[in-house]
């Protein structure tokens, strides 16, 4: 197994007692969790959508990205997920990582200072050029899209 790769993250927020750092809850999960850095409470009536701050800031190395991904038992148990599913953290951006919930349940849904909202997944993102072309190499599936190779 390589050595991990090491992403530099700045608290934005102070508080007495900081939040801890977004980590992996087993050992081989593929995201971490990133929580609610929020004061006391705050509801997300049904439809109602928030952009729920995490307090850090991150320094991804060029060539890779932060997905901002939902966690399933937020969305299985009371019906809030993310809007826009995956977010992306860009390399050059060095703002506040914020999380846009969505509950789309019927239900008021409290959430809570530190909270888990949602998971980072940190990947490669290689480069790529467009070659602009008047005809693509065929295949089997050809241009069938929505729903074309079944239930």
């Amino acid at each position: 197994m390589s050595s991990p790769l090491t992403v530099k993250v700045r608290r934005v927020r102070t508080h007495a007692e900081p939040l801890p750092l977004p980590r992996y809850e087993t050992a081989q999960a593929a995201g971490l969790d990133l929580r609610a850095d929020i004061d006391g409470e705050r509801v997300l009536g049904p439809l109602d959508r928030l952009a729920v701050p995490t307090g850090l800031a991150l320094a991804l190395p060029a060539g890779y990205e932060g997905q901002v991904r939902p966690r399933s038992g937020l969305a299985l148990r009371h019906g809030v997920t993310l809007l826009n599913s995956p977010g992306t953290v860009d390399a050059d951006y060095r703002g506040e990582v914020q999380v846009i919930l969505i509950n789309l349940s019927h239900e008021p849904f409290t959430l809570r200072r530190g909270d888990r909202v949602a998971q980072l997944v940190v990947a490669a993102v290689p480069p790529v050029s467009l070659l602009e072309v008047e005809f693509l190499e065929e295949t089997s599936r050809g241009g069938n899209g929505f729903g074309s190779t079944g239930r």
